[in-house]
């Protein structure tokens, strides 16, 4: 009497493996862009909401913030213009979705820039904005600027 052997063989299954790693390798990097294309993606909606806040800044205390930090929530006690709330914590830090923001005070207004924490894994492009709320971008890791094409 002979019995069949139930199972795969061990070139069976090492060919079954092999395909499984092809069918990754290809896959990750693309899960990698969408990664860094949501990331940017934040990045600029990230930079619409420093704008709103800007803006209700300087309602309320007839100035624009000159920091981030004027922008965000208070460490402890009621909102003020040295922390007016009107961020979260995170953003008001200056680092939110893989992307670090800045906001410094210009002769007309602000400036906001926001560069990847890692630019290529992060972040494939740097942003710049300021009151005119135009936001600019560079496919580059130099910092945007007031030069750089407009984000469309």
């Amino acid at each position: 009497m002979q019995r069949s052997q139930a199972g795969f063989s061990l070139i069976e299954l090492l060919i079954v493996i092999a395909i499984i790693v092809v069918l990754l390798s290809a896959g990750i990097p693309m899960y990698r862009q969408q990664i860094m294309a949501a990331h940017e993606l934040a990045a600029i909606q990230a930079i619409r909401t420093i704008h709103t806040a800007e803006t209700q800044y300087e309602g309320q205390f007839g100035k624009f913030a000159q920091s981030l930090l004027e922008l965000g929530p208070p460490p402890s006690g009621s909102n003020g213009p040295g922390a007016a709330g009107l961020m979260g914590p995170d953003l008001g830090a200056g680092r939110k979705s893989g992307y670090i923001f800045t906001l410094t005070a210009s002769p007309t207004g602000y400036i906001v820039n926001a560069n990847p924490e890692s630019f290529g894994s992060s972040g494939r492009r740097t942003f710049f904005s300021d009151q005119t709320m135009i936001i600019r971008q560079n496919w580059t890791q130099e910092p945007a600027t007031d030069k750089s094409p407009e984000l469309k």
